[in-house]
C-alpha cells in the first residue's frame, strides 16, 4: 500500500479532485472524441457556410440565365447580337474583326490550353 500512495503524492493536488478530473475528461470526450465533436463541428460549419455562398451564386446565375433566355426567344435582333457577340457569326459578305483587351486574351488562351 506505501507503493500506490507513493505515487499518488506525487500527482498535482489539483489532478486528484475527482470533479476536476471528471470535467477534464468530459471536456475531451466533447472536443476530440465523440462523433459530433467540436472540431468537426466547425468544419461543418465552415463547409454550410461555402455552400450557401454557392446557392445564391447559382441562384443569381440561373436569373440572369432567364432573362436571357427570354429576351433571345421574344426578339430576332437579339438572338442575331448574341450570336454575333458569343459565337462570332457573320453574314457572308462582310469581314470580322475581332479586338480583345488583355484581360479577355489572357482568358481565352487559359481556355485553349
Amino acid at each position: 500500500m506505501k507503493i500506490r500512495f507513493k505515487y499518488i503524492d506525487k500527482i498535482p493536488p489539483a489532478f486528484r479532485n475527482r470533479y476536476l478530473l471528471t470535467v477534464l475528461i468530459f471536456l475531451l470526450w466533447i472536443v476530440l472524441l465523440d462523433s459530433n465533436n467540436l472540431v468537426a463541428r466547425f468544419k461543418d460549419m465552415k463547409e454550410l457556410k461555402k455552400l450557401k455562398s454557392d446557392r445564391d451564386y447559382y441562384i443569381k446565375k440561373i436569373e440572369a440565365d432567364r432573362q436571357k433566355l427570354h429576351e433571345l426567344g421574344t426578339d430576332d435582333q437579339n438572338l442575331e447580337k448574341f450570336a454575333r457577340e458569343q459565337y462570332r457569326m457573320k453574314k457572308a459578305d462582310e469581314d470580322l474583326f475581332i479586338i480583345l483587351t488583355p484581360s479577355e486574351d489572357r482568358k481565352l488562351t487559359r481556355r485553349n490550353n
